[in-house]
């Protein structure tokens, strides 16, 4: 079996079925990796050898990112997924800290570098007819190296939900372990169709979309996630798998139900940070079967979902996950649940969740000695997620560690009361997260978003708290926004340190939304 994303694209150097839908166009596999050895070539010419060979790629989902991708992995040289949603000096220390040496864009991305510094870079749109004549004029590819397992394919940027975005170094054999197992998983071959429309600069777009086309030899379709236009890109493509992460099933689920939407190729959707409710309805909608896992972009936690596992969890993890307190470097109690289904240990069972074994394939963060120790620390790899285990081992997510609170003396996390919230058919997104209290720890604040067409009283949504046997009192939200929508990154992940810098306050610079508040011990809410 290959090892390496360079011995998996040599395979299909020859091959004749479809590699790349896009709009009306296909190229074949034998097509699509001639350009990216073109590309390669011209490159690896191009580059100053006595500098770290980093292409990084500020484009959307488009051919061109996927001809970049493999020409990196052909080339032997590392990519840096630069994230196009990214602005100014953000954008700038990106691009800096990969140390890209060659910058590919194109005329959609291109302005945005206008003003940069961007010291040692050289800068080309890939919609030019520089580029054009310089990819004309390469010669016959010699890889940059002949790549190990263990050496860096890519480098992948971390959302940045909780802090500055960090990049991870990916290795080469995290592609065939992934795409591999995703592929035999769910049955993909050169017959299906990968709908990618999470952003290629991800690892869930890395892992859970191109992984597994690479490896079945299926055609790719990238695309830009849109809600409303899912389905009719389905049908277009023929796609019969797509990968998400975050919110997307939720964006989908938000939109006027058709009496056709069964009437799709789709089989299967898998990826991250679903809840049950959509999971279930999504399924339902469109016939197929979705899968939810949880992963992050540095890999070391794995955790998947079983057909038994319980409502709320996220699965059971690999060998060594398990849940520690970081105060005391000990594994946390197995957690109680009430009669009402409620935890009734929160204290002694919510920690982070850890690798115990090490970082597994985290090759730690490029440039960032000090976020890849903390990261590592005890022997441990150290998620900045929280959890809790139940007694058959199911784990349930309990939020970012930034997610804890402190209300009136009581440790308390986000995970449980938006999942709760979440029963509530008129919403579509929720976000919990703490405010500071007036005297001292903090309070609950929810960020909802309805559902198209949805309306939510606030004395409807205080009966519907009120009879949430599972709800702790203290749990209920002090104070409720109710937005058009939520600040999220490229990947769909709530923004919750923008919401939380925002304050009691967040309509304030919004166009729409108002704030419910509820006073102290109340189980009523007033608006404003």
């Amino acid at each position: 079996m290959a090892e390496t994303v360079q011995q998996l694209l040599r395979e299909r150097l020859d091959e004749s079925t479809p590699a790349v839908r896009f709009g009306d166009q296909v190229w074949t596999w034998r097509e699509h990796l001639d350009e990216a050895s073109r590309q390669a070539a011209a490159l690896i010419a191009l580059a100053d050898a006595d500098r770290p060979l980093h292409v990084g790629t500020l484009l959307g989902n488009t051919p061109a990112m996927l001809t970049a991708m493999a020409a990196a992995g052909l080339g032997g040289y590392v990519l840096c997924g630069v994230n196009n949603t990214r602005r100014g000096a953000a954008l700038a220390r990106d691009i800096v800290k990969a140390d890209c040496q060659i910058l590919l864009t194109d005329s959609a991305h291109h302005e945005l570098l206008d003003g940069l510094e961007l010291p040692g870079v050289r800068v080309f749109d890939v919609d030019s007819a520089e580029w054009s004549a310089l990819l004309a004029g390469a010669g016959e590819l010699t890889p940059h190296r002949e790549v190990a397992a263990t050496d860096t394919f890519m480098l992948i940027f971390t959302s940045g939900t909780s802090g500055e975005p960090k990049a991870v170094q990916v290795a080469h054999m995290m592609v065939p372990f992934a795409g591999v197992a995703l592929a035999e998983r769910f049955a993909i071959t050169a017959a299906d169709v990968c709908y990618l429309s999470m952003p290629l600069f991800h690892s869930n777009a890395l892992m859970a979309g191109w992984a597994v086309a690479l490896n079945a030899g299926a055609a790719m379709a990238p695309a830009s996630f849109s809600a409303s236009g899912l389905l009719a890109d389905l049908r277009h493509y023929g796609a019969t798998y797509m990968n998400y992460v975050g919110k997307p099933l939720a964006y989908v689920l938000a939109t006027p139900e058709q009496p056709d939407d069964h009437d799709n190729p789709l089989r299967v959707a898998f990826g991250n940070e679903a809840t049950d409710r959509d999971i279930d309805e999504f399924s339902r909608r469109f016939g197929c079967t979705v899968w939810d896992g949880f992963g992050s972009t540095e890999g070391a936690v794995v955790i998947t979902r079983e057909d038994d596992c319980p409502p709320g969890s996220v699965g059971r993890g690999f060998p060594g996950v398990a849940i520690f307190d970081p105060d005391t470097q000990k594994e946390c109690a197995t957690a109680v649940f009430d009669d009402s289904g409620a935890l009734a240990n929160p204290d002694e069972a919510v920690g982070e969740i850890v690798n115990t074994t090490g970082g597994g394939m985290f090759g730690g963060y490029y440039n960032d000695a000090g976020a890849t120790d903390e990261r590592l620390r005890h022997g441990m790899y150290w998620s900045g997620d929280l959890g809790y285990r139940d007694a058959d081992g199911w784990i349930y997510l309990a939020g970012r560690t930034a997610d804890w609170m402190r209300v009136d003396g009581e440790n308390m996390a986000a995970a449980p009361i938006e999942r709760i919230i979440l029963r509530l058919p008129q919403v579509s997104q929720v976000a919990v997260y703490p405010v500071p209290d007036e005297h001292v720890g903090d309070q609950v604040m929810a960020a909802i978003v309805l559902a198209d067409g949805a309306d939510l009283t606030p004395s409807e949504l205080a009966e519907f708290l009120a009879g949430q046997s599972d709800l702790s009192p203290k749990a209920w939200p002090r104070y409720v926004w109710i937005a058009d929508e939520l600040p999220a990154t490229a990947t769909n992940k709530v923004l919750k340190r923008e919401l939380i810098e925002r304050g009691i306050h967040p309509e304030n610079g919004a166009e729409n939304g108002r704030v419910w508040t509820r006073a102290a011990r109340a189980k009523s809410y007033n608006v404003g």
